[in-house]
């Protein structure tokens, strides 16, 4: 009989830091009930969680395993300790903040606002307030759509915390379902200005790749051989920055044709030039030229803007297209390296 091991506790202490959880259960799965699908096997022996809660939880990265995260479903259980992190309880209903709103346009069915870095669309484990559900909740008072539950009121889609740019929400259940079509059938123009590290080659072109979690770091996106789903970036050089025979940076231009978690971020990565200062995402160290208009800028995010987003309104069928220019840490950046600082 195998001896079971407990669960790393460095690693576990970093699923708990990151989930903002509940105290971990642990799963003592004996060597007779080993062999069975793991899924399966934890809902056996935990009755209050369902089945399609503990999937969900393990594609979160929420199950660790003999000092190693599991994230597979359908893999066989073994004898040992599972420990499974079960994130704090959200409040059933976020409150309204008065936060303050870059309003572009609104009218009774929807609202788009340029939202400003460093504030995440809805509430989650670890944000629980002053998000844009929370400003739009004190906003738009009883207007907003109640489709997208209880925690995300009006919104039909997202930007990453720390990127910056135009985003739409429904303020009626019909344009929430409208607007909703409209992304899944990514019938709509969406283009975002990057700042990155040196230039891609070519300088413009189609990047076509499987986007999914990355196999060896639960919190990435990766490009996939095989699994993930198909995500799509169409990407121009627009501006480059420092020596023409080796630039430290470029300004780049990027229309999504689909939407995938971190799609921008990966795939300018993969390209080898990652955003500047993403955090996640970023590489190797940038140039000495770089890192000092980094410092002066006072550019503390990943350099990635949602400038433009075009669609049709689903109520009046109006041809709607909104521009924002990046906010003042990446214009400063640009300056900066303009300057060649």
């Amino acid at each position: 009989m195998s001896s079971i091991s407990p669960p790393d506790d460095d690693l576990l202490e970093e699923v708990l830091s990151d989930l903002n959880p509940e105290p971990a259960r642990e799963i003592v799965i004996a060597p007779d009930a080993a062999g069975d699908r793991l899924d399966r096997v934890l809902a056996a022996h935990l009755p209050d969680v369902s089945r399609a809660r503990i999937q969900a939880l393990m594609a979160q990265g929420a199950l660790v395993f003999d000092g190693k995260v599991v994230s597979d479903v359908s893999v066989k259980a073994k004898a040992g300790i599972y420990v499974l992190v079960m994130p704090a309880p959200i409040a059933a209903l976020p409150a309204p903040e008065n936060l303050p709103l870059s309003v572009l346009y609104e009218d009774a069915h929807l609202i788009v606002i340029d939202k400003a870095a460093g504030m995440a669309a809805h509430p989650a484990p670890g944000t629980l307030n002053g998000t844009l559900v929370n400003a739009l909740l004190f906003h738009c008072a009883d207007s907003l759509s109640g489709i997208g539950g209880v925690a995300r009121p009006g919104i039909v889609h997202r930007l990453d915390k720390d990127t910056s740019g135009v985003m739409v929400a429904a303020k009626s259940d019909a344009a929430h379902a409208g607007l909703s079509a409209l992304f899944a059938a990514h019938d709509l123009d969406r283009v975002y200005t990057a700042l990155v590290r040196g230039v891609p080659e070519p300088q413009g072109g189609l990047i076509c790749t499987q986007i999914g979690r990355s196999p060896t770091d639960r919190k990435k996106m990766a490009v996939l051989k095989a699994g993930g789903r198909e995500a799509i970036t169409r990407y121009q050089v627009e501006e480059t920055f420092g020596p023409a025979a080796k630039p430290h940076a470029a300004r780049i231009s990027c229309r999504l044709e689909t939407g995938r978690t971190h799609q921008i971020r990966v795939h300018m990565a993969h390209k080898g030039t990652p955003c500047l200062a993403d955090p996640v995402y970023g590489g190797g160290p940038p140039s000495q030229a770089v890192r000092e208009a980094l410092a002066l800028a006072g550019l503390a995010r990943q350099a990635l803007h949602a400038s433009v987003l075009g669609f049709v309104h689903p109520i009046t069928a109006e041809n709607l297209r909104f521009e924002t220019p990046p906010p003042t840490d990446m214009t400063n950046l640009m300056a900066l390296l303009r300057q060649g600082a």
